[in-house]
């Protein structure tokens, strides 16, 4: 039986970028197989199913072909099926629908795009957006 460490399996697969960031995640303990949390060393089989956590939500995959060398995009369906709960999507679209910008901590100041971004989700719509207001009031002296 095919067996593959989990970290060069999850670069192969192209879950991960590089088999570096997948080798981090394994030991900051966002993969789990089959419910545990594992090391970058860990095999996988046809079979098991990863869970990887990448906030705000957890992706679930079942091993179909174990490989440890990456492969082309149109070959994914033949090496995992994705078997993340639609509950995980709905929380995924809640967050980009919300406008929250989530900085992480040391990024630097924000950029011109990410400001205004901000600054549309703050603003109230019911406000003018110039500092101009024009009151018509009539004040008679008596």
């Amino acid at each position: 039986m095919a067996e593959a460490r989990i970290d060069k399996w999850m670069w192969a697969s192209r879950i991960f970028k590089t088999r570096t960031i997948a080798a981090e995640a394994c030991k900051k303990g966002r993969v789990s197989i089959n419910g545990s949390q594992v090391k970058p060393a860990r095999t996988v089989k046809p079979g098991d199913v990863i869970e990887v956590r990448k906030p705000p939500i957890t992706y679930s995959f079942k091993v179909l072909q174990a490989i440890e060398k990456r492969v082309g995009a149109k070959l994914i369906p033949e090496i995992l099926e994705n078997v993340t709960s639609p509950e995980q999507y709905e929380l995924l679209e809640m967050s980009k629908i919300s406008g929250f910008v989530d900085r992480a901590r040391g990024t630097g100041r924000p950029t011109k795009k990410d400001r205004r971004s901000m600054d549309e989700f703050i603003t109230p719509e019911y406000l003018p957006d110039d500092d101009d207001f024009d009151f018509d009031f009539d004040f008679e002296e008596e």
